[in-house]
């Protein structure tokens, strides 16, 4: 019996609002201020001036993990790392949102985790959890920290049972807790999961938003044994999905990321659908079949593919437009054929 059944009753109903979202993409949705906590996917993400401060249940920055799984094993609670950056604004949007006006997520996470923060930025020595020591930065690196906040959850031996990659709203950051404190990825996916909530992440395709460069079907993204002119990025979404709805009405109504994906290759998919779709290995798939194979839970990711049909990087969280352009910018610029690591290239270009 589970222990607590947080996501189920607390996850988002949908609303008359995300019915009117499509009638209202032609007009940019309005960029929230800093510290405007209404809507949590909704909001600017410009690196912050103010400094980023660690809730004061977080673990002390010792970065001994040895020592902080072992502390977390005997209370009973599992270790989650949290690698990010002072100024990132999605950090800020995890601990002012998530950890700042949601009691319930504190109160659980603090019964269930122990959280130890890693600065990527940062020069301090960690200890890892099998003994070898490096910098926060090259330990970061390591871990391939791409997009902060990264989470990375482990089990009482250290091992690894779930990653997030970036920033998630309430409703989704509520289920990854639980599905790792009652040990649900014992059992199945974090998708599988969160498709059997009481608000079924299964809707209408017809509620898709468009944008001008997705090509149309039939989908035979095959690249494997004939490469292609460009690369591919193919967008994973659902209906009634308000980050959806944010993502079209905000980011890709820019020009220069509009752009961007124009020299793309560009496809979006249901990704609940039984639409066929042949992967850019050359398998004959289904749109739904395809998302659980790359272990896609949360819409809208975009999944990025080079000439040859390999993946270079995907964005399977909240994005904004500084983001996302930087994202563009690596592929399209080619920099991931010399340096194959997101997260070693922002440092090389020290932002």
């Amino acid at each position: 019996m589970p222990r607590s059944s947080l996501y189920c009753r607390l996850i988002y109903p949908p609303t008359i609002v995300h019915l009117l979202m499509a009638l209202l993409l032609s007009v940019a949705l309005p960029v929230r201020a800093a510290g405007d906590d209404a809507d949590p996917v909704n909001f600017s993400d410009l690196p912050r001036d103010e400094l980023l401060s660690y809730p004061e249940w977080f673990n002390d920055p010792f970065l001994d993990l040895r020592a902080d799984l072992e502390a977390a094993r005997k209370a009973g609670k599992r270790l989650i790392l949290y690698f990010g950056q002072k100024r990132c604004p999605y950090c800020h949007q995890l601990m002012d949102v998530n950890f700042g006006t949601e009691a319930d997520i504190v109160e659980y996470t603090r019964r269930h985790f122990d959280i130890t923060p890693i600065d990527i930025w940062g020069v301090a020595e960690v200890t890892d959890l099998r003994g070898r020591s490096m910098t926060e930065r090259g330990f970061s690196l390591r871990e391939q920290a791409d997009f902060t906040p990264t989470l990375i959850f482990y089990d009482e031996r250290g091992d690894e049972v779930l990653r997030l990659r970036g920033y998630y709203p309430p409703y989704q950051f509520r289920a990854a807790l639980e599905y790792v404190a009652d040990e649900h990825y014992r059992r199945e996916s974090l998708r599988d999961y969160l498709a059997r909530g009481d608000n079924r992440m299964v809707f209408d395709a017809a509620d898709l938003n468009d944008a001008p460069f997705f090509q149309p079907p039939p989908y035979n993204l095959e690249r494997s044994r004939l490469p292609a002119e460009r690369p591919l990025a193919v967008f994973f979404e659902q209906g009634d999905c308000h980050p959806c709805d944010v993502l079209h009405g905000q980011s890709l109504q820019e020009q220069a990321i509009a752009e961007g994906f124009a020299n793309f290759d560009s496809i979006q998919l249901d990704m609940w659908s039984q639409t066929p779709v042949i992967t850019p290995s050359g398998e004959r798939t289904t749109a739904s079949r395809w998302a659980s194979e790359l272990g896609l839970f949360y819409a809208p990711a975009v999944v990025f593919f080079d000439e040859q049909g390999q993946e270079i990087l995907r964005v399977d969280s909240v994005v904004g437009f500084y983001r996302l352009r930087n994202v563009l910018n690596f592929i399209t610029s080619k920099a991931y054929l010399q340096e194959p690591s997101y997260q070693r290239w922002r440092v090389q270009r020290a932002f």
